[in-house]
């Protein structure tokens, strides 16, 4: 049904426009935006007075891979949950999986470093799970520096996959810190030749650990240089800790003198991986200035008591999905570096949003609400609405302009060369797609929290994918799975 969204405070940063207006959706695609539109035969009027009214939120960085997933980022204000960090292998089947399941939101992949890696170094045969890919992190032997024979084989892997239709490359070379670095600049040199970014979560930083082959905030910068390659580094704050103000300040000479470097933050203090990642080793914890204490087993809530139960856990069951604590949010101290994150010039708000895990080993829930059980990173539901809460309502250190373009317009700028269909996302000119957020201004905010992060954001009053209403009046629609693959261009 074709929609007139009537009344609202419409804010489009394509255009740069803050003002009262009204949108027409007609076919799935914006139609028109202004004062007064008259809403033509069989029409749907909604009243948004008062409500802000933007381009729906694009999330880089998602893994969530799920219905159950894609409903919490929905009510976050998403209509694109994008995994393009660590990508999933093969990528024929990471869309075809989606399609077949349905999804409520757009989604879309990168090509897996990771698991071109592992198929070629260990045997491992990708099945386009996450749950594989966590399982895969902490085991050793994909972790080491390649041949040249392998080098070949897994760039070829890669080619293959971004042919497919994959979004770039995602880089975990957190999880495998010590390999040479001449693989990742051949990995940018072919990202460069085939015309997409690649999307890293960096090594130690040299801050953290001297001997690291490569600092690795410095490795993307010299990356985009020498190859030209665009290069998006992932979650700074968390990768960065206390040393967030001199990598802002790396990235931002790179990109002053022209280098093709895009970053993005999400506003929590904590991370969450599989606790079989190289940096939750003991001696890497020390190295950040942490300990066993500041791991987390997600789904039962234990708390390192010590190295020897780490270790145990990280034997025993490797791909368990674990919170990591950087600092603590509680103190002024980590709020501030939190929001100075935020605030660097041109940084993209990205969730890396997880599953929700469930005690029976799923990672899919239909029902809604969600049933009790489920475990996840409040990232996953509460990222937008949290970050809205903070630099808007809270500090006012962003106009709603300045936000949906941190959070709608600059993450679908980064796709725009690769993936022709990310140019009609992020904005509201005519002929965008509709997808749409409408915001109650005063009462959007997270309510997940570390121990129940599977509580929905409140203030998104409606939430439009493709024109179809998925959040009406503040409630879910279950039954539309209206999201559409965002492919790369075939090359």
């Amino acid at each position: 049904m074709d929609t007139l969204l009537r009344g609202g405070r419409v804010v489009d940063p394509g255009a740069g426009f803050d003002g009262l207006a009204d949108v027409l959706v007609s076919g799935g695609r914006i139609a028109a935006v202004g004062p007064g539109l008259d809403a033509p035969p069989g029409t749907e009027v909604v009243d948004v007075t008062g409500m802000v009214v933007g381009p729906g939120f694009v999330d880089l960085h998602s893994h969530v891979h799920s219905i159950a997933g894609h409903r919490l980022q929905a009510m976050d204000g998403v209509t694109t949950s994008l995994d393009l960090e660590a990508g999933l292998m093969p990528i024929a089947q990471a869309y075809a999986d989606a399609a077949q399941a349905g999804r409520p939101l757009n989604y879309g992949f990168s090509a897996s470093w990771g698991m071109a890696r592992a198929q070629v170094l260990l045997g491992a045969e990708p099945d386009a799970r996450i749950s594989t890919g966590l399982a895969t992190l902490g085991n050793p032997a994909w972790q080491r520096s390649s041949s040249p024979a392998e080098l070949t084989a897994w760039l070829s892997l890669l080619e293959n996959e971004i042919a497919a239709g994959a979004l770039g490359i995602g880089v975990l070379m957190g999880y495998a810190p010590a390999t040479e670095p001449a693989e990742f600049l051949a990995v940018a040199g072919l990202a460069a030749k085939a015309g997409v970014p690649t999307y890293t979560h960096v090594r130690e930083l040299v801050e953290v650990d001297p001997a690291t082959p490569i600092d690795g905030s410095e490795e993307v910068v010299r990356a985009a240089g020498e190859t030209g390659a665009a290069m998006h580094h992932c979650h700074v704050n968390s990768t960065s800790g206390f040393h967030i103000d001199r990598v802002l300040g790396t990235l931002d000479r790179a990109r002053r003198a022209g280098s093709r470097v895009t970053v993005e933050s999400y506003p929590y203090g904590a991370g969450s991986t599989a606790i079989g990642a190289a940096f939750i080793s003991p001696e890497r914890l020390r190295m950040k200035g942490l300990g066993p204490s500041s791991v987390i087993l997600l789904e039962t809530g234990e708390r390192m008591a010590d190295e020897k139960r780490l270790l145990e856990v990280r034997r025993s069951s490797p791909g368990a999905p674990c919170l990591l604590e950087h600092y603590d949010e509680s103190q002024a101290e980590g709020r501030d570096m939190m929001r100075r994150t935020l605030a660097f010039p041109d940084a993209i708000v990205g969730s890396d949003a997880m599953p929700v895990f469930w005690p029976d080993g799923r990672y899919e829930n239909t029902e809604w609400p969600l049933p009790p059980g489920g475990s996840t990173h409040p990232r996953t539901a509460g990222t937008f609405s949290k970050t809205l809460r903070l630099m808007v309502r809270e500090t006012a250190a962003w106009t709603w302009l300045e936000a949906f373009r941190r959070c709608s317009y600059l993450p679908a700028r980064v796709l725009d060369d690769c993936a022709p269909g990310a140019r009609a996302k992020g904005h509201l000119g005519v002929g965008a797609d509709a997808d749409i957020v409408v915001l109650d201004p005063d009462r959007v905010t997270d309510t997940a929290t570390y121990a129940d992060g599977t509580r929905p954001s409140v203030g998104v009053q409606h939430l439009y994918v493709a024109g179809t209403s998925v959040v009406r009046q503040g409630e879910l629609q279950t039954e539309a799975l209206p999201g559409q693959p965002l492919r790369g261009e075939a090359r």
